[in-house]
């Protein structure tokens, strides 16, 4: 393949790579990689494989590792790197440099050096993700991984429950089945929502419908692969008392009340001070009967 010639202009350039299949990088990502003087990478196993299948020859250059953990000694010797009139390509592991994946601290260092950043798009677990979901695409938010405990995973669904976008997670495929559960005691499981797996790749699988439906269908069934999962955004509904109540219930056989009716008011909507009202006195009831 002939690459082009052009030389690059100095500066950092994020380079999208493929999620799954290799011929989705695009020319313009090759052409990058292809004339940056320095490359840096998520993962330098996988850049050098990269451009391996694509036939990019390094040619003596080098391919420096820059993850989540990398200190400020990689950075300086790639702002240094720039600020000698080098372009430095940077790639994560798969995806979209930035979106869930290293690369922000980087792009601020350079920024505030004065320098310029580029991007080579393409290929995002996120995009792919809505593409194919069925789901409204006009309005979405990208929130990525929630937290990994029960109460504060609770907490963050409640907090986009009144989002009227499409919602967009990344999940861990062993916590996908809970993960699922506790969207569908936050969100209501009538809400239309979408799992994918393995975008692009051999195994890709989508699977649609209700929350509650999802729940069931990936409750006890063993997940292997990368998880995306979208929610369609919420609908305008009128909330009863009884509708408290029954959340509450719920609720509170696994949370504190104080606990509960902040989830349960999140979740429906209403001030903390009434739910939280309406769970003292249910709780106090309870009390009693027993």
């Amino acid at each position: 393949m002939k690459f082009d010639t052009k030389p690059l202009s100095a500066g950092l350039h994020f380079v999208s790579t493929p999620i799954g299949s290799a011929r989705d990088m695009t020319l313009r990502g090759l052409d990058v990689l292809a004339g940056a003087a320095l490359i840096a990478a998520e993962d330098t196993r996988t850049a050098r494989k990269l451009m391996d299948i694509h036939g990019v020859a390094l040619d003596g250059r080098a391919v420096i590792a820059y993850h989540d953990h990398s200190g400020p000694g990689a950075r300086t010797r790639i702002v240094d790197a720039i600020q000698k009139g080098q372009a430095v390509a940077y790639v994560s592991e798969a995806g979209t440099p930035l979106v869930a994946d290293p690369g922000f601290v980087l792009g601020r260092a350079v920024i505030e050096a004065g320098l310029p950043v580029f991007a080579a798009p393409g290929a995002s677990a996120v995009l792919a993700a809505l593409t194919v979901s069925g789901l409204p695409t006009d309005r979405f938010a990208f929130v990525g991984f929630l937290p990994t405990t029960t109460s504060q995973r609770h907490t963050a669904i409640a907090e986009l429950r009144d989002l009227g976008m499409t919602l967009v997670f990344y999940e861990s495929p062993k916590r996908v089945s809970e993960m699922l559960s506790d969207l569908g005691q936050v969100l209501g499981g009538a809400r239309p929502a979408v799992v994918c797996r393995e975008l692009t790749k051999r195994f890709e699988e989508v699977t649609r419908g209700p929350l509650a439906e999802l729940c069931e269908i990936f409750a006890d069934r063993p997940v292997k692969g990368e998880i995306v999962v979208l929610v369609g955004p919420a609908g305008k509904t009128e909330v009863t008392d009884g509708d408290v109540q029954a959340a509450l219930e719920v609720a509170m056989k696994k949370e504190r009340v104080k606990d509960a009716a902040t989830m349960v008011s999140g979740a429906l909507g209403l001030p903390r001070r009434q739910v939280y009202q309406m769970a003292l006195e249910m709780a106090k009831a309870d009390k009693d009967v027993t």
